[in-house]
């Protein structure tokens, strides 16, 4: 075996010598795995170390097209064996397999892959790998890699094929390899792969993906989810998974997620747990898989016939797009398995650049809205105790004894009788009881309008039109439980003179502990870039309120949000400060 390897690392020397986002498509994944064995020093796996291959396949030809591309969140040597960016399709074409020593190259995409392939301690999530590929954010990152315009490539023409990769060490060399790969090499190993590394080659990485409908000449897989397949079934069947387009998607309805999350917003997303008891004896434990990273919630507690909330704090991405929550529960318990969360930029909705002539003759003034407002919230968590019930239990056994006399004739006589004895022993037949611990959170907050200061008749609270106004937004959580609850993170400020839509403005944020201030952002139309909003010059006198949208402080049951106002009086407009004369003669 040793010679045969260095055989083929020589040929391989020789040959390098010689040469917002909403889902879209519909991904047809399924996934597998579990335990891995004990590696040695020449034959190992690290978990994590996984990645995908990507390619576009024509839907009729099956034929590839465009690049082949390699994506990982790791950063892998390059100075590894592999096979090139070769598409499973290709090699059962009739593609050999090729390897080449060094020169590996792989993407590390801008939005992190999920966890591709399982092991016993970090499953992976099919749920959380079809929702990524099925992200258009993701998709047109492939249509630019793989070199094809992402308008055609979803038109219904084309599909996207994804293998797993891993990257292992096997005889002392680092390899890269698909499933189809790693089967391949095996047969010209004579099963050496297998043998040394075959929970990873030949059951994890092959069940990381694969079809949950028959797809490009393909089977469903229906075997066996967490066992070693053969080389056959690996290059028939698995390390495969499709995303298909049957035309432009429409946006999915806002009522089917579960949550709406602001960009670069620290949230709190939650399950509510049930079924049986959960108890220090039986306890259940929670797992939440958020974008290829795992959350584990142990020791979740509560009574038969109840249930508990169960939370996970994260932070959301920079970029818009859809994320879904694999929630797997161990233990007894039962939750939902999906949380689906729409992740929205608010920012980039500046009101346009107010000039000196604008005029609005038909200018009424709109009610004041009045969005979602909870300012405040309650939870609990169930805690267990023992309570002790001592109780005897008996365990009764014969105590014999013998008596021994002579009588008067000096005949010897014996009599054996005995007694019960009771060699019992005290056990505790105690059960667990519950005691509820109830938190809760409230939020509180003021808004401020004033006039700015480089206005020059300005008063506290009255101000010529045309000239800026500041905001200040201070925003305070008080709770029970700090480590459940976030700061107010986010405020949105609308203005009538665009009927409290259209244009608004995102708010500058400061945080400290649960304490939060806003204020507006520096304005690009500002001539000394002050945090400013103009006012219209053709605003009537009277007054003039803002209204402010304060969120994104979140507890365990939800989101607490404010309705805020205040308002500044307008008297006249800045053309009143200026005056225009003759020039005086000489």
């Amino acid at each position: 075996m040793k010679r045969f390897l260095a055989l083929l690392l020589s040929l391989v020397l020789m040959l390098c010598a010689a040469v917002p986002a909403y889902a879209t498509g519909d991904g047809n994944f399924d996934g597998g795995g579990g335990g891995m064995g004990s590696g040695t020093s020449t034959n190992y796996w690290n978990p994590g170390m996984d990645g995908v291959r990507i390619s576009v396949v024509n839907v009729d030809s099956h034929a590839v097209v465009g690049n082949t591309v390699d994506w990982s969140n790791q950063n892998p040597s390059t100075n590894m064996i592999h096979f090139g960016k070769v598409s499973k399709l290709s090699y059962n074409s009739g593609r050999a397999l090729s390897p080449v020593v060094g020169g590996y190259v792989c993407v590390r995409p801008a939005q992190s892959l999920p966890r591709i392939i399982s092991t016993g301690d970090y499953p992976a999530s099919i749920a959380a790998i079809r929702s990524y590929f099925t992200d258009e954010q993701v998709i047109r990152a492939i249509a630019g890699y793989v070199g094809i315009d992402f308008d055609t490539l979803i038109a219904g023409d084309y599909k996207i094929v994804v293998e797993p990769i891993a990257y292992f060490v096997y005889g002392g060399a680092y390899y890269a390899m698909t499933a189809t790969e790693a089967a391949l090499y095996d047969q010209k190993v004579n099963g050496d792969l297998r043998s040394k590394m075959g929970s990873l080659t030949h059951k994890n990485l092959p069940l990381a993906i694969f079809l949950e409908e028959a797809d490009l000449g393909y089977p469903a897989w229906s075997g066996s989810t967490n066992s070693k397949v053969s080389n056959d079934q690996i290059i028939s069947s698995l390390g495969i998974g499709v995303v298909r387009f049957n035309g432009e998607l429409e946006p999915p309805d806002v009522n089917d997620f579960d949550y709406e999350y602001r960009v670069d917003t620290d949230v709190i997303s939650s399950v509510e747990v049930s079924g049986g008891q959960s108890d220090p004896d039986n306890p259940v434990t929670v797992r939440f898989v958020i974008q290829g990273r795992t959350y584990t919630v142990s020791n979740v507690y509560y009574p038969d016939g109840d249930s508990q909330l169960v939370w996970v704090k994260w932070h959301t991405p920079s970029e818009p797009c859809v994320i879904t929550i694999a929630v797997s529960v161990s233990g007894g318990g039962t939750a939902q398995s999906t949380i689906t969360c729409n992740i929205v930029d608010l920012d980039g909705n500046d009101p346009p650049n107010p000039v000196a002539d604008d005029r609005n003759d038909r200018f009424r003034l709109a009610s004041i809205p009045e969005k979602e407002q909870v300012t405040s919230a309650s939870w609990g968590i169930w805690s267990p105790w023992w309570q002790e019930n001592w109780e005897w239990v008996e365990d009764w056994e014969k105590c014999w004894h013998t008596d021994r006399w002579v009588d008067d004739n000096n005949v010897v006589h014996r009599d054996r009788w005995y007694h019960w004895v009771d060699n019992g022993w005290w056990e505790d037949h105690g059960w667990w009881e519950f005691d509820y611990n109830s938190y809760a959170a409230s939020l509180s907050a003021s808004m401020r309008i004033t006039p700015d200061s480089l206005s020059p008749s300005a008063t506290a609270t009255t101000m010529k039109s045309g000239y800026g106004i500041q905001e200040k937004v201070t925003a305070r959580v008080t709770t029970t439980q700090s480590a459940a609850v976030t700061a107010a993170q986010n405020a949105v400020t609308y203005f009538p003179e665009f009927g409290y839509e259209g244009f608004w403005r995102l708010l500058n944020r400061s945080v400290s502990g649960k304490s939060t201030t806003f204020a507006f952002k520096n304005n690009p139309y500002s001539t000394y870039d002050r945090p400013t909003h103009f006012t219209p010059i053709w605003y009537p006198d009277g007054s003039y309120t803002p209204y402010t949208w304060l969120l994104d402080c979140w507890t365990p049951t939800g989101m607490l949000s404010m309705n805020l106002t205040d308002s500044v009086t307008i008297r006249g407009n800045l053309w009143e400060e200026w005056h225009i004369a003759p020039a005086k003669q000489r």
